[in-house]
């Protein structure tokens, strides 16, 4: 079997996930669940992980989830995230842009340059897109979109003057302004985006139902642990949820309604 957390690939917070593991591992195999490997699979493509031997537990974003990977993929839980801008099991992308940026709301990054670190990101791309599909002009927004291939990197771009917006979710940006302050410092926050479900921990969707559940008990017994409260705080995670899947529709339903603004691509 195989195990990811590739969500979770901050370098400066390597231990904090492997110690998760190593907790979740315990629990899953107190719940019968064996031939768990002792590590992380490192160095995994998040998407590409699900063509073939596939993770029996791994976590996604929830855009992935519910297109690509729709049918590859089924979910487990949703993690409640301490962190500004979270709600329950739900989070926002903040709208950063430079701490001297004279824009006062979303309306006036008309004609900028908008960076986002991938085009199958919820925080990232999708919510990005549908902020702007109200106000598109001739199918336009922005002046450019940029790919930037992280979040990290889209921030560096916006504080650089490479670009001028960019959307990060609130978690990701909670973590690098802890552990790297240096890099949010030249940003202000804007505004925020609409809510959705938080980043899921899925299984393959060939994973048994009694399988599934029994990896459902594990992680919420992890979550309750007292002996990986350390680990939790470190990753800001401070419980778990179990949520239908259709609570992720609110997804498509952002793509649904750029669409139908005539904006289905940024820029």
């Amino acid at each position: 079997m195989r195990v990811s957390l590739p969500l979770s690939a901050f370098p400066a917070i390597a231990g904090p996930p492997a110690a998760w593991w190593t907790g979740l591992r315990r629990h899953f195999q107190a719940q019968g669940i064996g031939d768990l490997p002792d590590a992380l699979a490192s160095g995994v493509d998040p998407i590409g992980q699900w063509d073939g031997d596939a993770p029996i537990f791994s976590q996604t974003c929830g855009y992935p989830m519910t297109h690509g990977l729709a049918d590859k993929v089924r979910l487990l839980a949703t993690p409640r995230y301490a962190a500004p801008g979270c709600a329950g099991a739900s989070y926002v992308s903040w709208i950063v842009v430079r701490r001297d940026d004279p824009a006062q709301n979303f309306a006036d990054l008309r004609g900028r340059r908008a960076a986002f670190n991938g085009r199958d990101s919820q925080s990232g791309y999708n919510v990005l897109r549908a902020l702007a599909a109200p106000m598109v002009k001739e199918g336009r927004f922005f002046a450019a979109g940029i790919e930037s291939g992280a979040h990290r990197k889209s921030m560096a771009m916006v504080a650089a003057g490479k670009a001028d917006v960019a959307t990060i979710d609130c978690v990701s940006f909670a973590l690098v302004a802890r552990i790297a302050p240096e890099e949010v410092a030249g940003l202000r926050v804007l505004g925020a985006s609409a809510a959705a479900p938080a980043l899921p921990y899925v299984t393959a969707a060939a994973t048994d139902g009694a399988t599934a559940g029994r990896l459902q008990v594990g992680i919420l017994a992890a979550c309750a642990d007292p002996a990986l409260a350390d680990v939790r705080r470190a990753l800001l995670i401070e419980g778990c949820e179990i949520l239908p899947r259709a609570c992720y529709d609110v997804i498509l339903d952002m793509e649904q309604r750029a669409a139908a603004f005539g904006y289905p691509e940024l820029g």
